[in-house]
């Protein structure tokens, strides 16, 4: 529940701060915004294991690696 009221307060924090202009691209930015944090939080807590995290976010390995290399967690 939290962590769903921290994206509704930031999310009407960035609508007003457009003070009417239309967004675009609204979830693409969302999903994007919130993956980097989730992907470091979680390989941190996996001790930088792959398949642990992978488990832990319900991905497949070489999913979670394709995210890892978008997001330059990894080389």
């Amino acid at each position: 529940k939290h962590v769903e009221e921290s994206v509704l307060v930031g999310l009407a924090v960035y609508l007003k701060e457009l003070r009417g202009t239309e967004p675009s691209n609204l979830y693409d930015m969302l999903v994007r915004t919130a993956e980097r944090p989730l992907l470091e939080v979680v390989m941190d807590k996996a001790e930088n294991n792959q398949s642990r995290a992978a488990d832990w976010l319900g991905l497949n390995r070489n999913t979670l690696r394709k995210k890892l290399l978008e997001h330059k967690l990894i080389k």
